[in-house]
């Protein structure tokens, strides 16, 4: 087996790291905590998705031998983190923010045995083409993304139309780094 055979946990509720996980040959369970997704102003963009995956790790109670996966994702322009919106008014924003521009994609990872952890994040630059109010709203009303840091799936409509190219890993924009997380997880078991 390519990973130890232990118990793996998935702590959340994206269909998108429930389907990435999945593609490498993991089995694993679900859990999930409702914690809350505020943290310090004073973090960087690619300190708060790391903040926020080692807060909700927190939260989720794990067996002996189980290793816990959380992740967390955003994106950040001009220094600022774009959550998911609250409505359309805020997608439209935050879509016109990216809109002829590049944005980085921050996800932080923590992965969690009971006495140890590891904590990782992993950057993708992307670019996007000048977008129309038309193509905007068009995306909104089709994709409904409102489950989505920055207003955005790259694996949909929008990142096949308007992604002009990318610096990093795609699959790190999905949500889930996956080829981090292979070599992270390789490391992680071979610590004691």
């Amino acid at each position: 087996m390519y990973f130890p055979d232990i118990p793996f946990v998935l702590g959340s509720k994206s269909p998108r790291r429930q389907a990435l996980l999945s593609e490498l040959g993991i089995e694993f369970e679900l859990r999930s905590a409702d914690a809350d997704e505020s943290f310090p102003k004073d973090l960087s963009g690619r300190e708060v998705p790391v903040f926020l995956a080692d807060m909700k790790a927190a939260h989720i109670p794990i067996k002996d031998e189980e290793c816990l996966i959380t992740a967390d994702t955003v994106v950040e322009v001009d220094n600022s983190i774009l959550n998911k919106p609250g409505d359309e008014e805020e997608a439209f924003s935050m879509l016109s923010r990216l809109s002829g521009r590049s944005h980085w994609v921050h996800t932080g990872v923590c992965l969690r045995q009971m006495e140890k952890k590891k904590l990782f994040v992993e950057s993708t630059r992307v670019f996007f083409r000048e977008l129309s109010e038309e193509e905007i709203y068009y995306y909104i009303q089709n994709y409904q993304p409102f489950d989505k840091a920055g207003a955005y799936g790259i694996q949909e409509w929008i990142g096949h139309t308007a992604v002009e190219r990318i610096e990093g890993c795609y699959l790190n924009v999905v949500g889930f780094p996956l080829p981090r997380l292979v070599r992270e997880l390789k490391v992680f078991f071979s610590e004691n």
